[in-house]
């Protein structure tokens, strides 16, 4: 062993004492990382690559955490991020105050955003763009001498984030679990019944739809529904034709606002600019992070329609009592506007939606390979196979088999990141590269999943 050699292993094993030691990683199981450290460190990534600290390239095939829409190692992200950093690092929005980059960028948003969507309130993150939501839509109603209207209807299976009231419209049991109590007022319906939103009382399910708890709890306490076009870690859930639409009608039915989270779907993501787009609804609010920045820095916003700000304008002569100290950060800002405009230069978004054409190709090899690999789903470069023991019966497998992590793991053998989704006992592999993939791209990820199903297969049938 060389002296570089040696000086590296140690720093190395230095590295993993020190993030046991001193790091409290989110949404990991703890006492695995106390055990054994870190599963990867990662310290390199360029395009669609990540290399870890042992010198060990991935593909990486779920953009993180959905989120770097335009692969890594982007300089003219990082060029824009230090021009910003030394024009003005830092700029409060708070009493009146603003900046030219923020006012650029939300701008450049409400020329892209569906319908007139054309108001921007700016967080660091997706959690706080729903939270945000949330308190927005409370204080409207409040506003308009109606402080009964504050319920919230979310779905099952949704997820919206880690703040106390994202945390309470998720409908992912697994992270309400972890704390003692949740915020009051939030309800949560079936997802997906078309037929019960339209008005069909006989449909199964009507009672538990959004249409049959309005009628239960009485439309004067909704204060708005907030969903998912596509529910990502539910499990990838991709709605029927006309149920956003059904959503819509419902909300404008009863006078309930409709906010959508396009925290994972918006910016490309799903072959569309805004997830909302492949079924040509305007929500009143949309939240949106990950993919502004595609994930090199942190930002997100609610966006909201003309006549919802002037109607809150109009209402009020107060202070409105809500902000975060970034909001509107001006580097962040200067980075959202370059990652959108190479998303627009580049066409990344015709490609995510040309790349689903080969990445459903794919998932239906799996399906046709596999005795376990069922219900394959995609749109755009969002998409996901399902692992079920007996797929003809719909039998899943005893959670103890922890048959996605093992699938996922068994991929990290071979040098490709993809996620498990296993929650309300699912266990669904999740697809979701960045927007610059090509057709050799999509074969490769699918040729090692198909290895690593394969090996699970061996070892448990």
């Amino acid at each position: 062993m060389t002296t570089q050699t040696a000086k590296n292993k140690a720093m190395t094993e230095r590295l993993v004492e020190w993030d046991k030691k001193h790091y409290f990683h989110p949404t990991t199981p703890l006492k695995e990382q106390q055990a054994k450290g870190p599963a990867h460190i990662f310290t390199h990534g360029k395009g669609i690559h990540v290399t870890d600290v042992y010198g060990k390239e991935f593909l990486d095939g779920v953009s993180s955490l959905w989120n770097v829409n335009v692969g890594y190692g982007r300089q003219e992200l990082a060029d824009a991020a230090r021009e910003q950093m030394m024009t003005l690092a830092y700029g409060s929005s708070f009493f009146n105050n603003s900046h030219d980059v923020v006012i650029r960028l939300s701008q450049k948003l409400a020329s892209m955003a569906p319908g007139d969507l054309n108001v921007s309130f700016f967080t660091s993150g997706g959690s706080e763009s729903n939270e945000s939501a949330i308190k927005i839509v409370r204080h409207y109603w409040k506003m308009k001498g109606q402080p009964e209207r504050k319920k919230i209807i979310a779905l099952e299976r949704s997820y919206h984030g880690v703040t106390m009231g994202a945390t309470s419209a998720t409908g992912v049991p697994e992270f309400k679990n972890m704390i003692t109590a949740i915020a009051p007022d939030f309800l949560h319906a079936l997802p997906h019944q078309t037929e019960c939103e339209l008005g069909d009382s006989s449909a199964p399910g009507y009672e538990r739809s959004i249409r049959g708890i309005i009628e239960k709890e009485g439309p004067e306490t909704i204060a708005g529904v907030i969903l998912e076009p596509v529910q990502g870690v539910g499990g990838i859930q991709i709605p029927p034709e006309g149920y956003l639409q059904a959503v819509r009608q419902l909300c404008d039915e009863y006078g309930i606002l409709m906010m959508t989270d396009e925290v994972i779907t918006g910016f490309g993501r799903t072959g569309k600019m805004f997830g909302v787009e492949h079924w040509e609804v305007v929500p009143d609010l949309m939240s949106v992070a990950k993919g502004i920045t595609s994930g090199y820095i942190q930002l997100g916003a609610v966006m909201m329609t003309d006549r919802l700000r002037d109607e809150l304008a109009d209402l009020s002569d107060n202070v409105f009592f809500h902000g975060f100290t970034y909001s509107g950060h001006p580097t962040a800002c200067a980075v959202a506007l370059k990652n959108i405009e190479i998303i627009e230069n580049e066409r990344l978004v015709d490609n995510a939606k040309q790349m689903e054409q080969e990445l459903w190709k794919g998932l239906n090899y799996l399906q046709d390979t596999h005795k376990i690999a069922a219900k394959p789903r995609a749109i755009g470069l969002m998409g996901g196979i399902e692992l079920l023991a007996d797929p003809d019966n719909g039998t899943t497998f005893e959670p103890s088999t922890f048959a996605a992590p093992a699938v996922v793991e068994e991929c990290a053998k071979r040098n490709l990141i993809l996620r498990p989704l296993i929650f309300g006992g699912l266990n669904v592999i999740a697809i979701a590269p960045p927007l610059i993939v090509d057709k050799q791209d999509i074969e490769t990820i699918i040729a090692t999943l198909s290895d690593s199903i394969q090996a699970f297969e061996q070892r448990v049938m």
